[in-house]
């Protein structure tokens, strides 16, 4: 089983380095989120060299593995590890336990591994917890201060990740509106953010939009394919995503901050879900990612904000065989535990139309050969040529090493 697995990840990764000159893997500007809630991954040694392959350079974990921080030392790879929600109270209501934990999973990792933020938690506002949900802000400074203590308080960041339940109102984006109930909790929050200078980090699945309303949410506009798009006053949205962020910006600026930034820190699509999961499938997860990843990496904004780049952490690198829920909650991975990947992700192929800036923006498309993108049309005839190798050589290779 170790010799089959070691093949297979050999083969993925002769396989990316086909890719290597300006395709979809060059130059990653996305992150990528790092989940092991299953019981078939491989080695953290092997996840780095694989990453690294990839040109990907921003990992999120949901914990603070030793294994994996030590596994990319003096990779240059940046990272985001977790407190989890089991250890909000905790936090809160004792400065020590926060001093311990930077203590045990920060210090000494750093400088080598280069930990840049810290969740608090994750989606603490859709459990209906009020006790967690007054707890959070405590914990999330408590942490920030034993980073100070630390001397660390300028290098790494301290935030949460919210789902979109944390919003009344998402659309059309001006009307952004965080719940009421939230509201004394949230607002503490954003003067922690203003505060700190760290960024609201948002998880944003356009897949359970449509999930829920195949009928009335457009495939291509969660797809971010051409479509007419939907307008708000004198902007012009060609994509849910966008339309999600500038909703957040929006509900923060009701709550009178316009000083923070908004990642997201989790999307992505499954390629495979139950019966009743409608829109889950390889092709429109590879449709979703590789368009989404083609904006990222032309540095686009939202129509609210244009000049301000999107910053993503794509959900997820493997399937996880081991998460509860539908069948789709196990299949988000761009690559199965042996390394192989999911689906091919098709860099060369209109996604849809541009940043959505304005109400010229709609109809003109996205041409991923064009000079502002990464592929140029010298590299576009390389890749033609990757492709016609990986077409005649994989065969070959994959006897060999299996």
């Amino acid at each position: 089983m170790e010799h089959r697995a070691s093949s297979s990840l050999l083969l993925c990764l002769l396989t990316l380095s086909l890719f290597s000159d300006n395709t979809v893997w060059a130059q990653q500007k996305f992150g990528i989120n790092y989940g092991q809630i299953a019981n078939n991954l491989p080695d953290p040694t092997r996840v780095a060299g694989l990453l690294q392959s990839m040109n990907v350079n921003k990992v999120k974990l949901y914990d603070a593995d030793p294994k994996v921080l030590t596994a990319f030392a003096n990779t240059g790879v940046e990272f985001i590890i977790a407190i989890g929600n089991e250890n909000i109270q905790t936090m809160a209501t004792s400065p020590g336990a926060a001093r311990q934990w930077v203590s045990q999973h920060v210090q000494p990792f750093i400088p080598a591994t280069r930990i840049t933020c810290i969740t608090v938690g994750n989606e603490v506002f859709g459990n209906n917890d009020m006790g967690m949900a007054a707890n959070l802000v405590p914990a999330m400074q408590a942490v920030h201060d034993a980073l100070v203590a630390a001397g660390l308080g300028g290098q790494v960041t301290v935030s949460s990740a919210h789902s979109a339940a944390v919003l009344a109102s998402s659309f059309p984006p001006s009307s952004g509106a965080f719940q009421e109930s939230f509201a004394p909790y949230i607002k503490p929050l954003l003067d922690f953010h203003s505060k700190t200078g760290s960024a609201f980090l948002f998880n944003a699945y356009p897949f359970f939009a449509y999930k829920g309303d195949p009928g009335s949410v457009s495939l291509p506009y969660v797809l971010f394919q051409p479509n007419a798009g939907v307008r708000d006053g004198g902007l012009v949205y060609d994509n849910m995503l966008y339309a999600q962020i500038d909703a957040v910006y929006a509900a923060m600026k009701a709550m009178g901050h316009t000083d923070i930034a908004v990642k997201i820190s989790e999307t992505g699509w499954p390629s495979k879900g139950d019966e009743d999961e409608v829109g889950a499938s390889a092709q429109n997860a590879a449709a979703y990612n590789g368009n989404l990843m083609q904006r990222v990496a032309m540095g686009q904004g939202t129509p609210l904000k244009p000049n301000v780049p999107v910053d993503v952490f794509v959900f997820a690198l493997f399937n996880e065989n081991m998460k509860p829920g539908p069948a789709s909650e196990r299949n988000y991975g761009l690559f199965y535990p042996n390394g192989s990947p999911v689906y091919a992700i098709n860099a060369g192929s209109p996604a849809g139309t541009s940043s959505g800036g304005g109400a010229g923006s709609v109809g003109r498309t996205f041409d991923p050969y064009s000079s502002q993108n990464m592929f140029s049309g010298a590299s576009r005839l390389r890749r033609l040529s990757s492709l016609w190798t990986l077409v005649l050589v994989l065969p070959m290779l994959s006897a060999l090493l299996w």
